[in-house]
């Protein structure tokens, strides 16, 4: 069975960009078959990993309810069931060291649970196919109260260096406990902070419950990738941003 790592945090926080780090960190620190799934449907996980999106779970199921709606005929006769199964496998990105799986936003005005439903089945069902899954979720609790966020073995709670941030990431906290979901382990990760203003915040929120919370700091890479549309793999080694992930994901003892 796959190692889970899922994201979750508020939007802005950084957290594609640091779930785009883990993969890059399991790519090249564990060299074992990886399966990114971005959640989220603003997609964006695929910019981040510098791989084009030929398709979307949303934009799929849109397609095949047309088709019933329209009585459309199925090559070779298979049941919707199966053209939709084959049409999910179809869309999986494969890359060097990686795939992605996309949700994307459906095309009409429904609402995301069934997306989400999809996206969780078929996460499941591809987990034992690789070794490790990281799942970058949408922002906000949502992907939580609908459960979309399950059975993970590290969950990494991305928060900027805000009173608001750290807000909303011990709400997330609390509500995976109110929900129980089965997490194994949980973290904070404070993003784009220097050393100085990471403790204040941890002063100034003593009430924090997190047996783990690191930081990140701002890193002019990362800003200069952003503003040229470069994936994450084009950071030097370096930079601050991966060597901070990159020790972070080292002390999670990830098997």
């Amino acid at each position: 069975m796959a190692y889970v790592i899922g994201f979750a945090g508020k939007g802005g926080t950084g957290k594609t960009t640091i779930a785009a780090l883990t993969v890059r960190y399991l790519v090249e620190r564990k060299k074992k078959a990886v399966l990114a799934v971005d959640a989220d449907s603003n997609s964006c996980l695929n910019e981040a990993l510098g791989v084009e999106i030929h398709a979307t779970i949303g934009k799929l199921r849109e397609e095949s309810l047309e088709k019933i709606r329209s009585g459309a005929d199925r090559p070779g006769g298979m049941s919707m069931e199966q053209l939709f199964d084959y049409q999910v496998q179809q869309s999986v990105i494969e890359s060097d060291g990686f795939d992605l799986m996309v949700m994307g936003r459906p095309e009409g005005p429904g609402c995301y649970c069934a997306a989400n439903n999809i996206i969780r089945k078929y996460t499941d069902r591809m987990a034992d196919d690789f070794s490790y899954v990281v799942i970058d979720n949408e922002a906000g609790m949502e992907h939580l109260s609908r459960r979309t966020t399950h059975k993970v073995d590290l969950l990494l709670i991305i928060s900027d260096p805000t009173q608001k941030g750290v807000l909303t990431a011990k709400r997330i906290n609390n509500l995976v406990d109110e929900l129980k979901l089965d997490v194994d382990r949980r973290m904070l990760i404070v993003n784009r902070v220097s050393d100085d203003n990471f403790n204040k915040l941890k002063d100034a929120n003593s009430d924090l419950s997190f047996k783990d919370i690191y930081h990140v700091p701002q890193d002019e890479n990362i800003f200069q990738l952003d503003l040229e549309g470069r994936p994450v793999f084009d950071l030097p080694p370096d930079s601050i941003a991966v060597q901070s992930i990159f020790k972070i994901l080292d002390s999670c003892n990830i098997p």
